[in-house]
């Protein structure tokens, strides 16, 4: 699992973030998590996955690229609205993918 420079992170989570990771990476249930991913499918843009299908034990955690997680699934909706903003705000696209992926390449 590969997580995203710019993480987005719910405020009530901040606090929280490594400990949440930690969880994550260590396949622990934490009730309510919800991740913004990029898709493996290159044609869509984001997709919002509960945090509990990564306990299942053939679940490809390998290549998932977390852009952002929330604490519950309207935040995570929340969320994907803001990245749409801001990319389109930045490129007057809407082409997430590409300006996720071009972030994280500068950082």
């Amino acid at each position: 699992m590969e997580y995203y420079r710019y993480l987005y992170l719910s405020e009530r989570l901040e606090k929280k973030k490594d400990r949440i990771m930690d969880r994550l990476e260590r396949n622990r249930f934490q009730p309510g998590i919800h991740l913004i991913l990029l898709p493996a499918n290159e044609k869509n843009q984001l997709e919002i996955l509960n945090a509990a299908w990564l306990l299942q034990p053939d679940y490809p955690k390998e290549s998932l690229f977390v852009v952002g997680i929330a604490d519950s699934f309207e935040n995570a909706l929340e969320y994907v609205e803001k990245i749409s903003q801001e990319v389109y705000d930045s490129t007057k696209g809407l082409d997430i993918r590409n300006y996720i992926l071009m972030k994280e390449r500068e950082g």
